[in-house]
């Protein structure tokens, strides 16, 4: 056992002309949430597929539980599990029969209620996979990606299409997974979602990571200047950028008798720092509500 579920340095592979990823180095920890954040295109997807054993590589080496997934056997694929962006689960089988018949595939699985109740589809064991909102079927992925008990799990834009009610219920899943010692591992275009789940955070554009961190201190943004803003004696907005607010702060709590009239102090987002970091022309969903991006994206990604 060592340190890390997964280490990838030089990461290489090409389409053609496309270079979908090139060089990359990861370290995941084991038992933490790593997240992913890149525009479409930049990579993510090649990497997770690589991780996987699904797609070759060009060039680099890749460890992901101590072995190369590109000659493991059978006995390792039982110790990853994996939850597409598209849905897996069959429409005619219900929820139950699905779960049982995935617990056959591994050689030590979870019990199939207790995955059922695990990710809150007990009152639709019954219902057939066509009959379930679209939370609910993803629901079910979780549930097949984890019943053959996983060390690692990979979600690839787990929460692409919810609505923030589906969203947040989904993070609660994935907090507690993790509180299990399960490794995950999130590729998404949430800022907020990483922000929400992940440990630390890698950010991906061009097929190269451009910065690894925690999401607070992600590319020196816990050490950026601070905007203080308060409202003056003529009522208009005023705006101050300092590497010393507290000292700012303090400087206007005298000069104005106690109480600063709309006191607002703001450091950069996860936004601004991941904006800065993959260049401008690629959109960004802070939002958490936008819908599936275009297939046509996919094809790179």
């Amino acid at each position: 056992m060592t340190e890390y579920a997964v280490r990838v340095r030089g990461l290489r592979k090409r389409y053609g002309a496309v270079a979908a990823v090139d060089g990359v180095d990861l370290d995941i920890r084991r038992g933490e949430v790593f997240g992913i954040l890149g525009p479409n295109g930049a990579g993510k997807s090649t990497t997770v597929g690589v991780l996987l054993g699904h797609r070759s590589r060009d060039a680099g080496e890749v460890r992901v539980l101590g072995e190369d997934p590109a000659r493991a056997g059978r006995s390792w694929r039982a110790r990853v599990g994996v939850v597409w962006q598209d849905e897996s689960a069959a429409d005619e089988l219900t929820v139950a029969e699905t779960v049982r018949h995935f617990a056959r595939y591994y050689p030590r699985p979870r019990d199939p209620e207790e995955v059922i109740a695990l990710v809150g589809l007990e009152a639709k064991a019954g219902s057939r996979g066509k009959h379930l909102s679209g939370g609910q079927r993803r629901r079910l992925d979780v549930a097949l990606g984890v019943i053959g008990r996983p060390e690692l799990l990979l979600l690839d834009e787990p929460t692409t299409g919810f609505d923030p009610v589906a969203r947040r219920q989904f993070w609660t899943l994935v907090r507690t997974l993790a509180g299990e010692g399960t490794t995950i591992m999130l590729t998404t275009h949430y800022l907020e979602e990483a922000e929400e789940l992940a440990d630390r955070l890698a950010v991906v554009a061009a097929g190269r990571v451009r910065a690894v961190g925690e999401p607070a201190t992600l590319a020196g943004r816990d050490r950026a200047p601070a905007t203080v803003r308060w409202t003056g004696p003529d009522g208009a907005g005023r705006e101050l950028v300092t590497a010393t607010p507290t000292t700012e702060i303090a400087a206007l709590a005298e000069r104005f008798g106690g109480e600063v009239p709309g006191l607002r102090v703001t450091r950069p987002t996860l936004e601004d720092v991941y904006l800065e970091l993959i260049g401008p022309g690629h959109p960004v969903d802070t939002t958490g509500t936008a819908g599936q991006a275009p297939d046509a994206a996919k094809q790179v990604a």
